[in-house]
């Protein structure tokens, strides 16, 4: 039997002056590393809208509120991690659009990230990141009034 995994996370998507404030993700084994949003995975019990608040800071060190959603992203595939011969993964991802109220920046010690840093926009689509980042892009840019946008294909530089 095919194990199967729900995964819900709240990412922030926060421009400021023509740069992106991005962390960089760090896998358990310490082994790979991209760039992601800032956000993670809602707690049992939290709203997405206090999780991706949570996350920022944990991943950043700004206190950030929420402006607005931008949108739902929902994906499957399979993951080796799940269960001794890898599963399914459901991946909800709630994307807002955040702005900086207070904090400094910083990186995360401990967590799933380890760096944070802002990036010029011009310079996103040379990264090796996750697809997270460039579907927070596609639903700013064309704020679906669904809030849905078609699923971003993973390759190349894009990461799950």
């Amino acid at each position: 039997m095919t194990r199967q995994v729900l995964r819900l996370a709240a990412y922030g998507l926060c421009i400021v002056d023509g740069r992106m404030l991005l962390a960089r993700y760090v896998s358990p084994d310490g082994k790979q590393r991209h760039w992601t949003l800032p956000g993670g995975k809602v707690e049992h019990g939290e709203d997405p809208f206090d999780a991706v608040v949570r996350e920022v800071a944990e991943e950043t060190g700004y206190a950030v509120e929420v402006e607005r959603l931008l949108g739902i992203d929902s994906r499957n595939r399979h993951a080796d991690w799940v269960g001794p011969f890898g599963g399914e993964l459901h991946s909800v991802g709630v994307f807002y659009a955040i702005t900086i109220i207070g904090g400094s920046l910083r990186n995360e010690r401990g967590g799933s990230t380890d760096l944070a840093a802002w990036i010029p926009i011009t310079e996103v689509e040379q990264l090796e990141r996750t697809v997270v980042i460039d579907i927070a892009r596609n639903m700013d840019r064309n704020r679906p009034a669904t809030g849905h946008v078609e699923p971003v294909a993973v390759g190349g530089l894009l990461r799950h």
